[in-house]
């Protein structure tokens, strides 16, 4: 039977990266990517030319519409339908960088962080853990990086660090909430950039092993090893 995984995050090198990592684990995965509507053009997260293109053959892309809660259970539907059942949600958090003054700020830009890179993800979980208390089984991964705030002379980025902090904590919350659940939820963060290939990897080596121990467990990544 083919191992079901769906991927689901903003386009970046980090995202690529775990897609590479799950063509290599199953003959075809499910891809849904939160649409870039920002104004300011690509986000500097979403420089993906330092990691190898994944494989088109192996990818089944799906929309995805992060704000609206209709589309959350259209896209588990559809994952369901395509891949036949889901054995594992790969949630990836690298939310866009906008450096600008706070009153420099754009108010479409603000609506558009906080619809599909808050609220998304709180539509998304609940219907995909809902998906897997049903099945009794399944695991959900929560993945996000440990970035940066800047050097002394750029603008503050006041609103990807806001999206990320309430991912953390959406998460944090899912972790400790694991053990009462019949599925895992497991946690990865990764402190270092330009280290894609190998976080994707390290978050592939957890789920593999499928050690229910890891349950409810945060795993911090970086390059003095695999936990600090």
């Amino acid at each position: 039977m083919s191992r079901g995984i769906i991927i689901a995050g903003n386009e970046s090198a980090l995202i690529n990266a775990i897609e590479i990592e799950a063509a290599k684990k199953t003959e075809y995965y499910a891809l849904a990517l939160i649409p870039n509507r920002l104004r300011s053009g690509p986000p500097e997260s979403s420089a993906v030319s330092a990691v190898q293109a994944p494989p088109e053959k192996a990818r089944v892309r799906l929309e995805w519409n992060p704000g609206s809660p209709i589309s959350a259970r259209t896209l588990i539907i559809g994952a369901e339908n395509r891949l036949e059942h889901i054995d594992e949600a790969i949630l990836v958090c690298d939310p866009p960088s906008i450096r600008r003054a706070a009153a420099d700020l754009d108010m479409a830009e603000i609506e558009v962080l906080v619809n599909d890179h808050i609220k998304g993800w709180f539509f998304l979980v609940k219907e995909m853990t809902a998906v897997f208390r049903t099945q009794e089984k399944g695991t959900l991964a929560l993945v996000y990086p440990e970035t940066g705030g800047g050097g002394k002379d750029e603008a503050a980025d006041l609103l990807g660090p806001a999206a990320l902090a309430a991912f953390r904590s959406l998460a944090h919350n899912l972790l400790t909430a694991a053990y009462s659940e019949p599925y895992l939820t497991l946690g990865f963060s990764g402190a270092e950039t330009g280290d894609e290939t190998g976080f994707a990897a390290f978050i592939f080596k957890q789920l593999d092993e499928g050690n229910r121990k890891n349950n409810g467990k945060l795993h911090k990544y970086g390059k003095l090893g695999f936990f600090r």
